[in-house]
Formats: C-alpha cells, sequence, structure tokens
C-alpha cells in the first residue's frame, strides 16, 4: 500500500495545475484523496481530466480563487512573485511549497527511481513506468509528458516503486532522496540557471549524493559530461555505479543497435549473457534510454529478462517522435527536441527510419537564453534535414533579451548549407508545408513550444 497524503497536502492548490509537472503531482495527490485545486491560464484536455478525477480547476488567475483553508500552495519555478494567487497565499500566511518539495514528498517511503539527465528523462521514464505496470508491480509514476497507451503523465499505483522525472533546469532534483538515480547525461543548458558546466556538475553532484546509502547510479558511459561525472562520484563509499552504453567499459554494454522501420531491435550484453528485446521508437537515442531503464529496474531487483519482455510493450510518449497522421503520403511526426543534441538524436533518427524520404522540419526555438548559448549549433543540427522552417522564438518564462531571435539559428543553418526558411507568421505555415511537401515526405514538427499544434493544421491542408 502507498504512503496517504501528508499533511500539507490535505488541500493544496497548484498556481499552473495544467502544467506537466504539476498537473502529475495533482492527479497523485486526488487519487489519494487530497481535496485538490488550482488554476491555469487557459483551458485545456488537462484541466478537464483533473475535473473528471475531482479537482476544481480554475481558468485564470486571480486572488480569489484561492480558498482560505488552503493547507498549501504549489508553485514551479515558472511562477513570478507578482502572480496574484501567490500573493494573496502570502497575505493569508498560507505555506508556499515548490513543486520538487511536494514531488518529494510523495516519494516518502517508497522505493523510488529518480531519472535526471539534459535529454531522455520523459521518455526513459515513461519505459520504466509501462514496464513496472506489464510486470504487475503497480507503480506510482510522475512524467512530464502523457503516455501514448494510459493518455496520462501520472498516477498513483498501490505497489512498492514510484518513478519519477527528475528536473535539473532549476536544481529542484536536488530535493529528491531516491534508492535508484539514472543520469542519462550532463550537459551545459538551461543557461538562466548555470553559468558553467562546473555549475552543473556541483549540481549533478549534489543529486547523486541524495541517493540513499547502498543505492545505486545508473550513468552513461559514452556521454563525455557522465564519464566525468562518474570519476567525480566513484568514491563515494555507500554508492553503487552501474554504468551502460555502447562503451567497452560499460557494465551493461550495448552489443548492437538495428534498425527497424519505426522501431529498433537491443542487443545488450548483461553479466556476461547477450539479451535481444525491442523498442517501439527509432534511433539510437531512445534504444539507451531502454538500456537505461533496464539497468535501472535491474538495480531493484528485477529480472533483467523479464524487464526487456514488458520494455517491448512501451508505445511511446506524446511530442517524442509521434505519429500525428498521414494525408497525401506524407507523414507528419511531432517532436518536443529543442536543444541540438536532442534535435540532431532525432533527426538521425527520422534519417535511420526512412532513408529514401525527404525530412522537412519546422522548427520553434524554445526560450531567448538557450537560442542566445545555442542558436548556432540548432542551426547546424538542421543541416540534417533536406528542408527546414524556422519560426520566431517560443519564450515561455523569459522575457526577450535584446538582439536575440531565431535569425541566429537561420544563419547558421544557411552557413551549414542547410535549406532554411524563416517564418514569422506562424499561422502560414500549413499552407507553406502543404505546398513544399510531395508524397513519401516526412514533416517534423520540432520545439517544446506550441509547434505542437500545427501538426493537424499541417495534415488539413495536405488533406485539402
Amino acid at each position: 500500500m502507498a504512503p496517504g497524503i501528508p499533511a500539507a497536502m490535505e488541500r493544496p492548490h497548484f498556481i499552473g495545475i495544467g502544467g506537466a509537472g504539476m498537473s502529475g503531482i495533482a492527479k497523485i495527490l486526488t487519487r489519494r484523496g487530497a481535496k485538490v485545486a488550482g488554476s491555469d491560464s487557459k483551458e485545456s484536455p488537462t484541466a478537464e481530466a483533473l475535473r473528471a478525477l475531482g479537482a476544481t480547476v480554475h481558468i485564470g488567475h486571480a486572488a480569489g480563487h484561492l480558498a482560505d483553508d488552503a493547507t498549501c500552495v504549489v508553485v514551479s519555478s515558472a511562477i513570478r512573485a507578482d502572480n496574484p494567487e501567490l500573493v494573496r497565499a502570502g497575505e493569508l500566511s498560507i505555506p508556499v511549497v515548490h513543486r520538487s518539495d511536494a514531488l518529494a514528498s510523495l516519494m516518502q517511503g517508497l522505493r523510488s527511481i529518480a531519472v535526471a539527465g539534459t535529454h531522455g528523462k520523459t521518455t526513459t521514464t515513461s519505459m520504466l513506468a509501462v514496464a513496472l505496470t506489464e510486470l504487475g508491480l503497480d507503480p506510482s509514476y510522475a512524467i512530464g509528458g502523457d503516455l501514448a497507451g494510459p493518455g496520462t503523465n501520472a498516477t498513483h499505483g498501490e505497489g512498492a516503486i514510484f518513478v519519477a522525472e527528475a528536473d535539473e533546469s532549476d536544481r529542484s532534483f536536488q530535493k529528491y532522496d531516491p534508492e535508484v538515480a539514472i543520469v542519462l547525461n550532463v550537459e551545459l543548458d538551461h543557461h538562466a540557471n548555470y553559468a558553467s558546466m562546473d555549475e552543473i556538475y556541483d549540481s549533478f553532484e549534489t543529486f547523486t549524493g541524495k541517493i540513499v546509502p547502498d543505492g545505486t547510479l545508473v550513468i552513461s558511459a559514452d556521454q563525455s559530461g557522465a564519464v566525468e561525472l562518474t570519476r567525480r562520484v566513484r568514491d563515494l563509499s555507500a554508492l553503487k555505479v552501474v554504468t551502460y552504453g555502447e562503451s567497452e567499459t560499460a557494465d551493461v554494454r550495448v552489443h548492437k543497435i538495428t534498425p527497424r522501420g519505426l522501431t529498433s531491435e537491443v542487443t545488450l550484453v548483461l553479466n556476461g549473457k547477450y539479451l535481444t528485446f525491442t523498442v517501439s521508437v527509432p534511433g539510437r537515442h531512445y534504444a539507451l534510454n531502454a538500456v537505461a531503464a533496464l539497468a535501472a529496474g535491474v538495480a531493484l531487483g528485477i529480472p533483467a529478462h523479464n524487464l526487456a519482455s514488458a520494455l517491448g510493450k512501451y508505445t511511446g510518449v506524446k511530442r517524442r517522435l509521434q505519429l500525428k497522421g498521414e494525408a497525401a503520403g506524407v507523414q507528419v511526426i511531432d517532436s518536443y527536441a529543442h536543444h541540438p543534441t536532442e534535435m540532431t538524436a532525432d533527426l538521425e533518427a527520422m534519417r535511420g527510419a526512412a532513408s529514401e524520404a525527404r525530412l522537412l522540419v519546422v522548427f520553434q526555438p524554445h526560450l531567448f537564453s538557450r537560442t542566445q548559448e545555442l542558436g548556432t549549433e540548432m542551426g547546424q543540427a538542421l543541416a540534417l534535414a533536406d528542408a527546414s522552417v524556422v519560426l520566431d522564438i517560443y519564450p515561455a518564462r523569459e522575457d526577450p533579451i535584446p538582439g536575440i531571435t531565431s535569425t541566429l539559428i537561420v544563419d547558421a543553418a544557411k552557413a551549414a548549407g542547410a535549406d532554411v526558411t524563416a517564418v514569422h507568421d506562424k499561422t502560414t505555415v500549413p499552407e507553406v508545408i502543404a505546398g513544399m511537401a510531395k508524397p513519401g515526405d516526412l514533416v517534423l514538427t520540432m520545439g517544446a513550444g506550441d509547434v505542437t499544434d500545427l501538426g493537424p493544421q499541417i495534415l488539413d491542408h495536405l488533406s485539402s
């Protein structure tokens, strides 16, 4: 039986309850019996799903949305100090709890797995959630995206395991005390919060230092930042380190990854024995995510062959190379990739899955700070496509930075030999792509913002 509700979480109010991380915690609390309320800026399927579970969801932000008897107000790092509900919480002396602290409280008393790393967290966490559910272990989980099968980003299970996506972007992953931690990669990102790789390493060292005594760190043997982190934490006496990857030195070594259309077949070597299983999404990046998930499950004592079979049931996560549909012989696929490493991985995966097809990309940069630091690399990644359309920067939580526009990416892409076009009016993109696409082409909408909304619109234009 999973633990109950912490006293501070009996009547929580979530500001931004529709967000991926916030909604997951709200769903779990609702299923545990809490009286959940909150607000979000706009209506969404997530808001409706929360209401169906019994939560009260207000649209818009106003002081009056906060009930006087709320036991806490839950916020993320994106909530600004002048939010009227946050101001009202101060007036009422209602405790304010960061999202990460709320999630940490839900994980207490359970065998937790925390998945961290600049790229692949959502996919790897999802793979674990699906596999453990398939094995009848009924885990709880909180993920930054909706699973394609269950269609949800979180659930309260009655089992002893809790799988959580651990966000390093604002250092909130340092709040968790996992039995098993996965570190997929360590790269400089989230430039508004980290000024250097030294700060990144310090943050990840703090995270790994929170693993419980005799716990396990599962970490990439291939990615240079992860290798450096492994070197730094090897001497932690109570920590078991398990490396995975294609490196000959990996404890869980990938022997071969074989593309099979939009899937991959993975053969690995574990304890001297070969094990082969199928991953439902294409590309080396996702295959390695599956190996990390398997290694984490083994660290909890679950037999590897059972995990391998269960991982084959994973059917993907929304926005992670998700097929949105096909029209006029053109497939439209959606990708959440917004960092150059992620972009390259997804573009290479699509190349491997359909080597004869033309690949057309609609890319929306995410955050001014990220574009300022990595705009050149984003443009270079787009050179892997046959043609690209680049939209204006999606600001999310940031204010504009003078002189920083998507032109940085367009210029870098052209310098790398890419066929790229800047489009400033997003509403014209479906017509532009419909005019470019031919039967047999693949269209990839890419980015962490609202570019995902264009997929259905492109399909409509292709069908007309």
